[in-house]
């Protein structure tokens, strides 16, 4: 069995993108009036009450919101190829 190598540049914008795309969907939902009924349905399937509130939609929190969520997912893609590179190399 060959032990593949990653990519961390690759994998990074992988899971940064998808977890911005992830992001930017909540940010339409919240955009479109219906945050809160996804709120309201999703809590109770994790057996969690409701406590928050959805704030009124800003496109500047939202555009920070995304540019963080992609910074962030970049990293934690980058560190994980890094990981497996390194696992992969040593094992």
């Amino acid at each position: 069995m060959a032990k593949e190598k990653l990519n961390r540049h690759h994998v990074g914008l992988a899971v940064g993108i998808f977890f911005a795309l992830l992001h930017a969907v909540w940010a339409l939902a919240v955009a479109a009036g219906v945050g809160e009924n996804i709120l309201n349905w999703i809590f109770p399937l994790h057996f969690l009450n409701q406590v928050y509130s959805v704030a009124s939609f800003s496109l500047t929190t939202a555009l920070m919101l995304i540019v963080m969520v992609l910074v962030c997912g970049y990293v934690m893609g980058w560190i994980f190829a890094a990981i497996w590179n390194y696992v992969v190399k040593k094992f």
